[in-house]
């Protein structure tokens, strides 16, 4: 029999802290139910094959040519793990086929790509007889952020694979990208009757894309220009003193970011549900109006959840499309849907997707066979 591991990995939706984790700052994510499941098998030879249930294509090829410049589109994402693994010293087969299905939906802001890159990742490890420990799972984290950054080409910060690493059922993930900490942050909404939806625009969106790197350089820019090592050293006295509108603008956003998600573990810790349904529709204003990486499908989204009672509202992901998150009550849910549909379909938008969104449970082996 030929041996074979299964894994999974699970999406994310970011609760607040967006376009923080490459600024040193701080984020707050949480794992979806919707995975990817990847199944890692030994094959004779050198050659690797890699397929997936929602591509026609089939790659082929070998472990060298996994690495930069030798593979693009969605195979990037798998290839680029192979790579990186090799790269830091993992023994990966020469030989593998590997096979991907998920249920994450692509291009939603939704991070189906590091849910993909982790499954790949894990089942390797599993294949290998590696334990995936705590240790284990943080060095994965690096791994599958260097397959993104430099096979795929999107300058991620690390919030997403941390999240499919990392994550608890029932809680939140509090990340600091300056000192590297982390720390559980218990959600207990549920219990006060509260729900948190994801309202997928359909507007795709690629953090390949130009717009995600050039905010990136912008925030690069403006802390430089403040003679700081990143925004997490600024303070609002030094962002009014930047000269450029759009540097100031951006900067501006990351420090109140910042704030803001230690303010929503402030109220989760309290129980203050509207203080974070404030705190998430005060994101969604910073996104908007100073980052500029929102668009009219996610303001639509956004508010019309706020009109229909959701506590709070915001774009989650790297913008430029993907989806909106809405904490509501629960005997609100079918109202705020049927609203945010009605509302697309009034403004000729494509019909939005719906999913629910329960802190769910961070990768893992699902089984060796052989």
């Amino acid at each position: 029999m030929t041996r074979t591991a299964v894994a999974r990995a699970p999406g994310r939706v970011n609760l607040v802290g967006e376009h923080t984790d490459y600024n040193d700052g701080v984020c707050l994510p949480i794992a979806l139910p919707q995975d990817t499941v990847a199944r890692v098998s030994l094959r004779a030879g050198d050659r690797i094959s890699i397929t997936s249930a929602q591509q026609a294509s089939v790659w082929t090829g070998d472990l060298a040519g996994c690495g930069p410049g030798r593979v693009d589109g969605w195979v990037a994402y798998v290839a680029g793990v192979l790579w990186a693994l090799d790269q830091e010293g993992y023994d990966v087969p020469p030989g593998l086929d590997v096979h991907v299905t998920g249920t994450v939906p692509l291009g939603a802001g939704l991070s189906s790509s590091a849910s993909l890159e982790v499954a790949v990742a894990v089942g390797v490890l599993a294949l290998t007889g590696r334990r995936l420990d705590e240790s284990e799972r943080r060095r994965l984290v690096q791994v599958c952020r260097r397959a993104e950054t430099e096979v795929a080409g999107a300058p991620t910060g690390g919030l997403d694979q941390s999240a499919a690493l990392l994550t608890e059922p029932g809680c939140a993930l509090l990340l600091d990208f300056q000192d590297g900490s982390t720390a559980t942050v218990p959600l207990g909404w549920t219990a006060a009757g509260l729900e948190l939806v994801v309202i997928d625009t359909g507007v795709s969106h690629a953090l390949t894309a130009g717009d995600y790197g050039a905010r990136r350089r912008e925030c690069e820019d403006a802390a430089l220009a403040l003679g700081l090592p990143s925004l997490r050293d600024a303070d609002e006295d030094a962002v009014r003193r930047l000269a450029d509108a759009t540097l100031r603008r951006r900067a501006a956003h990351v420090v109140s970011e910042n704030a803001r998600v230690l303010s929503v573990v402030a109220a989760l810790d309290r129980g203050s549900w509207t203080d974070v349904g404030e705190l998430f529709t005060a994101s969604h204003a910073s996104l908007r109006d100073a980052f500029e990486v929102s668009c009219p499908e996610l303001d639509l989204a956004v508010d019309t959840a706020l009109a229909a009672g959701a506590l709070g509202a915001r774009m989650t992901g790297g913008g430029f499309g993907g989806s909106a998150i809405a904490l509501l009550p629960a005997d609100r849910v079918d109202a705020v849907r049927r609203a945010v549909d009605t509302a697309y379909a009034d403004a000729g938008f494509r019909a939005p997707r719906h999913l629910d969104a329960p802190a769910s449970a961070a990768a893992r082996v699902v089984e060796v066979s052989g």
